[in-house]
């Protein structure tokens, strides 16, 4: 990781491997909440030989945790849109996990096609928390007060909640691989405060407006199995989207890029295809098609 990042808002880390090739867009990887850029680590490995990889540590995870400040959605939209300004990255494919997404959705609504040439949601909502107008967040129905729970429970005993998330994470027949690599060790590593901060930004965040809007060209992947979100989230953001394909991962939960690397990459692979008009056959619909038919 490199440190001292250009971020206008926090000093962090990223990591920036792999050389630019003519015809292969750059790639940017954002992760989740609680996450850190080394969960992108099997799309990292696949795609840093081809092209350059860029996957920023968000403000208060990995090494940005002592990067100053509290984190917010839309500090981190702004660090990452600084490190693009920075590396005078344009034309990029955005890959956002879970809150990742959000990050994207609030940078994608300010930075535009220049910047962002496809969007690729993971596993993600445009809004959290569900009330009388909204069923579509968290599948287990979180509202505004199980949320401030949460955040007390955080503050309370966070390798506990820690566990809890790292639960809810996988398909239930995951690999006791991914859980000891990604598992409840690898999201107790984070300091409560931060996390609590990055959750009620989280939850107060509402990209519903801002998704009709995105211009990029937009797949929506989704864990089948995620116990987080339901098929009809990712089908609300297929349909409101103006140019998005939805994408079932039918072995994965809530991170189709760790559970189902292969599929996941060839994926990415193909899409980066569609975006820089090595194929010509396909749009994006097309491509979320010939996905969907591969089980």
């Amino acid at each position: 990781m490199a440190q001292n990042t250009p971020y206008r808002h926090a000093p962090g880390a990223y990591l920036d491997v792999g050389t630019p090739r003519p015809g292969f867009p750059p790639m940017l990887f954002v992760h989740g909440w609680a996450a850190k850029a080394a969960f992108f680590a099997a799309q990292i490995e696949a795609f840093a030989p081809i092209t350059r990889v860029i996957a920023p540590d968000l403000a208060g995870h990995g090494g940005a945790r002592d990067a100053g400040g509290l984190p917010t959605i839309a500090g981190m939209a702004d660090d990452v849109a600084a490190l693009l300004d920075a590396l005078d990255l344009t034309g990029v494919l955005a890959v956002g996990w879970s809150m990742g997404a959000s990050v994207l959705w609030a940078l994608a609504a300010r930075a535009g096609p220049s910047r962002i040439a496809g969007l690729v949601s993971v596993d993600m909502t445009p809004r959290v928390l569900n009330d009388e107008t909204w069923s579509l967040g968290l599948a287990d129905g979180l509202t505004q007060d199980d949320s401030v729970r949460a955040v007390e429970a955080m503050r309370a005993d966070w390798r506990k909640f820690a566990e809890r998330v790292a639960g809810n994470i996988f398909a239930p027949d995951a690999s006791p691989a991914l859980h000891a690599r990604y598992g409840a060790t690898a999201f107790a590593d984070n300091d409560p405060d931060a996390m609590a901060h990055a959750w009620t930004s989280l939850t107060a965040f509402d990209a519903r407006p801002l998704i009709p809007a995105i211009d990029a060209p937009t797949l929506v992947a989704y864990g089948a199995r995620s116990k987080l979100y339901a098929p009809a989230t990712s089908a609300w953001l297929a349909d409101t989207a103006p140019n998005a394909a939805r994408i079932a991962f039918h072995r994965s939960g809530h991170a189709p890029h760790l559970e189902e690397p292969e599929r996941f990459n060839r994926m990415l692979s193909e899409f980066a295809a569609i975006l820089t008009g090595k194929d010509a056959t396909r749009d994006v619909k097309q491509l979320g098609r010939a996905i969907a038919a591969v089980t």
